[in-house]
């Protein structure tokens, strides 16, 4: 049977991020994309113009919608936008024993709000105990832990022991090597990659958590599909079609880890 994975997310118009990238990125690890809209943005390569939130009992109507016909496997969560939206996630997903992969999409790469401050702490409160793996960036994993802006500006601390199953991204720092961390139950493993010099990396964090979660509906056990994913977006990376005149999509290499769809 063909696999299925189900992205939880916005809707960017310019198909860099967000469930139309999810979709992507599923079908070229060979798995059936089904997916969940919480936010609509207009959007291209040089920023987000405006967004709109979807309201939770329609979130709620979709993912009830497609769990109740789709042997979904594994979930990635991205954009969700509002407090109320959150609580619609979370109250679906807790009755569904799938492995959830949470994207915390806090902002745009051009510095749009994607989660408004009454969210955060609801957030934190009901969705991230439902993760089997989250994955901020530095800047990110700041907010969720509630530390001061730039406390992680030189990487995770070696005693640094992660609340949650969480691969931190360091792809926002400085330096010739990128260094991305996975902490899950009290082992660490680091995952590099030579920085790239290049404006095309738009969607890096969603391509990320939907491969983890592609290859997690695949069968794969966390580590291995965690490493695949690391490896799957340094080809996507250096793919990059170079469409738009600012941040542009990634390449969708074609892996085909599941059962053709």
């Amino acid at each position: 049977m063909t696999p299925v994975a189900l992205s939880v997310a916005g809707w960017d118009s310019g198909g860099g991020a967000g469930v139309g990238a999810d979709l992507q990125v599923f079908r070229a690890h060979g798995v059936h994309g089904v997916g969940a809209v919480t936010l609509v943005t207009a959007q291209n390569t040089l920023g987000v113009q405006a967004v709109q939130v979807m309201d939770p009992a329609l979130v709620r109507a979709q993912l009830e919608s497609v769990l109740s016909d789709f042997p979904v496997g594994a979930v990635k969560v991205g954009a969700l936008g509002s407090a109320g939206v959150v609580r619609a996630v979370a109250e679906v997903l807790r009755a569904v024993r799938v492995p959830v992969v949470v994207d915390p999409v806090l902002v745009s790469t051009s510095g749009r709000a994607l989660l408004a401050p009454d969210a955060l702490e609801v957030f934190r409160r009901e969705l991230l105990p439902l993760a089997a793996l989250v994955t901020p960036n530095l800047p990110e994993a700041e907010v969720l832990l509630g530390w001061p802006a730039g406390a992680l500006s030189g990487g995770l601390p070696v005693e640094w022991a992660a609340p949650w199953p969480a691969l931190v991204k360091g792809g926002h720092g400085l330096g010739d090597v990128l260094v991305d961390v996975l902490a899950l139950h009290g082992m660490r493993r680091a995952l590099t990659a030579a920085r790239r010099e290049s404006r095309h990396t738009h969607g890096t964090g969603c391509a990320l958590s939907s491969a983890v979660a592609a290859r997690l509906a695949c069968g794969e056990g966390l580590v291995e599909a965690v490493t695949g994913a690391h490896a799957y977006v340094q080809a996507a990376l250096a793919g990059a079609p170079g469409l738009g005149a600012g941040h542009g999509p990634l390449g969708v290499p074609v892996v085909g880890v599941g059962a053709p769809s």
